[in-house]
């Protein structure tokens, strides 16, 4: 089990980071395209907001929750771009305050949750460890598609451990997100952590193995890179499925990066 207050510690870490790579930014910058299709640079930071809202409502008012649970499905599929583009339209200062003062009080609202507690989400209901790891890989993940878009080569830390443990909890889920019935067996999955050890998960004679570095995996999961673009190797034909499908984050199945985009 997570430890609750190491996954916020690295969920802090995690914002910093991001914080850092857009606090500079010269103001024409804070448009620029991303990898995302139609998301720029304030879209990503506008997202982030918007979901540390919606999850502090989750952690501090849940009977509030299935409201908005119901607007999202009454908004379709767009229910999350819509969120992007109505923060990314707001001035620049006043977004980046609410995100920093909202992922504070996410922060504080997740360390208060008792023990056992399970809250509400658009996907499955989850701890407050999963959700600060959720909230973590979905930092993490567009902090990636903002260095992308400015040509920065982010230095991996042991903080993937937290995502990657995330990805392959949600194997089970990117099967039903595609109306696949989920392999019974567990998958072996070794990953190659940036210090040079090796991440284990899984029985060690799983037929099934997903094997490769721990940052390419959290790329492939978060649908940041193409499985091809990696050096991730799958063996085992439910194996080779999940890397195509894979999805660590809530909501419809996502586009994913084409195969060559980031070569």
């Amino acid at each position: 089990m997570a430890d609750l207050g190491a996954v916020l510690r690295d969920l802090d870490a995690q914002s910093r980071e991001v914080d850092d790579l857009v606090a500079g930014l010269p103001d024409g910058e804070w448009r620029r395209p991303t990898p995302a299709e139609g998301w720029t640079i304030a879209h990503q930071i506008g997202h982030l907001a918007w979901t540390d809202q919606q999850s502090l409502v989750a952690a501090t008012r849940p009977d509030e929750f299935a409201s908005l649970v119901e607007w999202a499905m009454s908004a379709g599929t767009r229910f999350v771009d819509d969120g992007a583009e109505e923060q990314a339209a707001r001035p620049r200062a006043e977004l980046m305050a609410d995100w920093r003062r909202g992922r504070t009080e996410l922060t504080a609202a997740l360390a208060e949750v008792p023990p056992g507690t399970k809250l509400p989400w658009f996907g499955p209901p989850m701890s407050a460890a999963s959700m600060a790891t959720a909230r973590m890989m979905e930092t993490w993940a567009h902090g990636q598609d903002i260095a992308d878009a400015l040509g920065v080569v982010r230095t991996p830390t042991a903080r993937l451990w937290h995502i990657a443990r995330f990805g392959v909890r949600t194997r089970d889920f990117a099967f039903q997100l595609h109306a696949l019935a989920p392999p019974t067996e567990e998958f072996r999955v070794e990953l190659t952590a940036p210090d040079g050890e090796t991440w284990e998960f899984g029985p060690p004679g799983a037929a099934q193995r997903i094997t490769g570095s721990a940052l390419d995996f959290c790329l492939v999961v978060t649908q940041r890179r193409h499985p091809t673009d990696t050096d991730l190797r799958a063996e085992g034909a439910d194996a080779r499925e999940w890397l195509g499908i894979a999805q660590a984050f809530a909501g419809p199945p996502g586009p994913g990066r084409k195969a060559g985009q980031f070569r």
